[in-house]
């Protein structure tokens, strides 16, 4: 990943309610979520949460399927894991075994949320 797409993707995050909703996304995976149910959780107006979504569509976060008059939400694990990637590419200075307790980690989460980082 290109480090103006990674600062692009954290722009995006660093706003509460668009984390929150992209929280809320992933552990909907892979089924997502009607825009409006979205705004419904985070208790958010439709309009305002719009615009979170569009932002993090720009940033390649989430994308959305539009189904009849519904537009549903999903997590683009594809960019996620580049973006973990990203921030962990030199990560232990070629001594992989003081990054497995996080891989360990991350793995034990995936498990228990059911969403995967794949």
């Amino acid at each position: 990943m290109k480090p103006d797409l990674a600062i692009e993707a954290f722009s995006a995050l660093s706003q509460p309610t668009r984390l929150e909703a992209f929280r809320l996304l992933v552990k909907q995976e892979p089924d997502g979520l009607p825009a409006g149910e979205i705004a419904r959780r985070l208790d958010v107006p439709h309009n305002t949460m719009s615009t979170h979504l569009a932002i993090l569509a720009r940033a390649g976060l989430v994308s959305v399927e539009r189904q009849s008059r519904t537009m549903i939400y999903r997590v683009e694990l594809k960019t996620m894991r580049k973006l973990v990637m990203f921030l962990l590419k030199d990560c232990c200075n070629g001594q992989p075994e003081l990054c497995a307790p996080l891989i360990d980690e991350i793995s034990k989460s995936c498990s228990n949320s059911g969403a995967c980082c794949e």
